[in-house]
């Protein structure tokens, strides 16, 4: 019996250490993931890595990680458009069946998916700036995007008539929606302006607009978009998603 509760003890002081290491590992390769994930990306601050899973030591040893989370904050995408870019908020992403070349200088994830958040205030920048002349002595423009429930976005729209503004903004209700690396927003119905009749595409002019998103880190994609209370909320997704290297 002595010699069984020896065992015994041994196997856990040495189970003990096992763990102390395997967390010690993990916090380290989260470190260094993450700040090679800065470098690749070319990202003003370090990202957030988790490694999840457990043993980490035995998933690195096979050379595949199970799963892998990465959260990017105020991520500056680019827009097709030279140098222009678009800030994202907030980027999410969980990366599965991450496999590592044999020097652990490149990562690639096997399949990915996540969420972007792109503020209300970052969106107005590509609806602003176009007063348009929406009719007879009437201009319209953009003036804020909100959440406008169930899943629509909220357009306030200036109107002036012969010069003088409205007391209150037009309000129009949009629909948002992805298609291909670009968000796009059309206004489901349009009310009158200034209680003048005009005709729709002028009217389109201001109301709907497209916003671009060409690069995403390690070349996930967008998949779906809503708007939402902080921002317009996009599903992302992407296979052979590249981590580092």
């Amino acid at each position: 019996m002595r010699a069984l509760r020896i065992v015994l003890i041994v196997a856990v002081v040495l189970g003990g250490v096992f763990v102390v290491a395997d967390r010690l590992a993990v916090h380290f390769a989260e470190g260094e993931a993450a700040d090679q994930l800065r470098a690749s990306e070319g990202l003003a601050q370090t990202p957030d890595v988790s490694i999840k899973g457990f043993p980490f030591l035995t998933q690195m040893a096979g050379g595949e990680l199970d799963d892998v989370e990465v959260g990017i904050e105020d991520y500056e995408a680019l827009t097709g458009k030279g140098s222009e870019k678009i800030r994202i908020a907030d980027l999410q992403a969980n990366m599965k069946g991450v496999r590592f070349s044999g020097d652990y200088s490149s990562a690639t994830a096997a399949s990915a998916t996540g969420t972007a958040i792109i503020s209300y205030d970052e969106l107005l920048k590509t609806a602003t700036g176009r007063t348009t002349q929406v009719g007879p002595g009437v201009t319209a423009r953009v003036v804020g995007l909100s959440d406008g429930g169930n899943g629509k976005i909220k357009s306030s729209v200036e109107v002036s008539v012969l010069g003088n503004k409205l007391p209150q903004p037009v309000t129009v209700l949009s629909t948002v929606m992805v298609d291909g690396d670009t968000v796009k927003v059309k206004a489901d119905a349009l009310p009158e302006f200034g209680g003048v009749s005009i005709a729709e595409d002028r009217v389109r002019e201001i109301t709907d607009f497209d916003q671009a998103i060409a690069q995403l880190p390690g070349g996930i994609e967008l998949d779906k978009v809503e708007a939402a209370e902080d921002g317009v909320r996009i599903t992302v997704q992407g296979s052979n998603v590249s981590l580092a290297g």
